[in-house]
């Protein structure tokens, strides 16, 4: 199968071919028969064949683009070195505030690209078909399609299988909005291979993928508006957390446009023209480039699952009960193409039950995990577990503790920010959001509590080290003993202490 391309033709982009989707790759005589075959080799997949292998069971891996799928290539490692590029040009641009003296601050765009190429190439070993070829994996490069309930096609070859898994994936979505194929647009499998920095740039959605590239481009120096659909960006996060980022990125220059209707997207020369509906009045902006970070669909066309018997929507993805098994007793999914939790950590999640499932009558459930997210503006956003209002309806208390009332925040310069914990009367928390520079970090440590059942007297009760940012948990800990202190235990203390003096 051809390669795909990717620009720049650099070496780096090319070490990444070679290691995910190596030219000259040879596919294996398939073998009679299989434990399990797996089709997509993105973060679900890849726990998958490397667990199942290990664990000693006969394996084929079949993937038609790029091995590692969106997380190496287009999502979680490109983006992730871009915001960190852009969050040292910001840095340096607040130096005087920490009494330090910076020359410039200026973003050499091109060297920022060419470090996250090359970033991405020196990852993408462990990604490698050559890595899972040494583990027992059967890798087969090319379009995999089932041709019966159990058995499928690649590469004019025949795979049977006593079990399958589906980790496809998703790809970005094209918005519905005329005039815009016409004009041309990015998204985010196309955007990392810019050289040259936009000038101007229109982002179509304030979602977390939107909202991060947006503030990284204006701080590498392009000006950026937002256009969202939403009343707010970031919908789907607590309404404190999006009010914070939203005042992060407009002192980032990031112009927001929300509560708009798009009504359509013109060419005029090199300018890209977009028309839209905001407050009641109608704009026009113009841009270089636009990005649309609205949405993604899964990836369940050219699979022919219609052969294997597995239902499967185009909008939700692939139909699994809570074991993720399909339709085809014999089938499992994994991942984005099977959950509406479309993090690489979730599809690492759902891929370990596959494994246990589907090869070792396991009755593992997806519905019994607990999930952490993250958008990864600066401050992020991470939240576990209950909303605020999930959490008022079940009757738990709600604990906000300030970042600009904790010491290390404080020496950071880290102000803006909060945690916020929902708890039931019992202490046992219900969930949690935290808005801060490292608030990825920190959400750990309560996805750690609610999983075990650790409750917010024994987080009180942990040392936590000083001074450190993750301290404002603790704190929410000390809030909820103080809040179990009622005016009869009080008294009952006083009297005590009274008696005992």
């Amino acid at each position: 199968m051809t390669p795909p391309s990717l620009t720049p033709a650099d070496l780096h982009n090319r070490k990444l071919i070679d290691n995910v989707h190596p030219p000259d790759w040879i596919n294996p005589a398939p073998a009679p028969r299989y434990n399990m075959v797996v089709i997509g080799a993105g973060t679900a997949g890849l726990i998958i064949a490397a667990g199942a292998a290990g664990l000693g069971a006969k394996v084929a891996l079949i993937e038609r683009e790029l091995m590692g799928g969106d997380c190496l290539n287009a999502g979680c490692v490109p983006s992730k070195a871009l915001l960190r590029s852009a969050r040292a040009a910001a840095d340096v641009r607040r130096a005087s505030a920490f009494g330090t003296t910076a020359q410039g601050g200026a973003s050499d765009f091109a060297a920022v690209m060419e470090r996250m190429r090359r970033l991405r190439a020196e990852l993408s070993a462990k990604d490698s078909a050559a890595r899972y070829r040494a583990m027992g994996v059967d890798v087969f490069i090319g379009e995999g399609r089932f041709a019966g309930p159990d058995t499928v096609e690649v590469d004019g070859r025949r795979l049977r299988f006593a079990r399958a898994a589906i980790a496809s994936g998703t790809r970005a979505a094209a918005p519905p909005i005329a005039g815009l194929k016409e004009a041309g647009y990015l998204t985010n499998e196309t955007v990392f291979a810019l050289t040259a920095m936009p000038p101007r740039l229109i982002v179509i959605g304030g979602g977390p993928v939107g909202c991060e590239l947006a503030q990284a481009f204006a701080r590498l120096g392009s000006r950026v508006a937002i256009v969202e659909m939403a009343p707010s960006i970031l919908p789907a996060e607590d309404r404190d957390a999006s009010a914070i980022v939203r005042a992060a990125l407009a002192r980032d220059g990031v112009e927001l446009h929300e509560g708009a209707r798009i009504a359509g997207v013109s060419a005029n020369g090199g300018a890209k023209i977009v028309r839209f509906e905001s407050g009641g009045q109608t704009r026009v902006i113009e841009a270089d480039e636009i990005l649309a970070a609205a949405g993604r669909t899964p990836v369940v066309d050219r699979l022919n699952l219609e052969a294997a018997g597995v239902q499967y929507d185009r909008d939700a993805g692939i139909s699994v009960n809570d074991r993720l098994q399909t339709t085809n007793p014999r089938i499992y999914a994994a991942g984005d193409v099977a959950s509406r939790y479309r993090f690489t950590h979730v599809a690492d999640a759902t891929a370990r039950i596959v494994i246990r499932n589907a090869l070792f009558f396991g009755r593992q459930r997806a519905s019994a995990l607990t999930i952490p997210w993250c958008t990864y503006t600066d401050p992020e956003v991470a939240q576990v577990g209950m909303s605020e209002e999930q959490a008022r309806g079940c009757g738990a208390r709600t604990f906000l503790q300030p970042m600009a009332e904790v010491d290390r925040a404080v020496i950071d310069g880290d102000l803006e920010g909060l945690v916020k914990l929902h708890a039931a009367t019992s202490g046992r928390i219900l969930g949690a959001t935290i808005v801060a520079r490292h608030a990825g970090e920190m959400i750990a440590e309560l996805t750690l509590a609610m999983t075990s059942g650790i409750g917010l007297g024994t987080i009180a009760s942990t040392i936590h080290p000083y001074p450190t940012q993750a301290e404002a948990i603790r704190k929410i800990g000390d809030a909820y003993n103080r809040a179990r202190l009622t005016p009869r235990v009080s008294a009952l203390f006083r009297k005590w202490l009274a008696w005992t003096r």
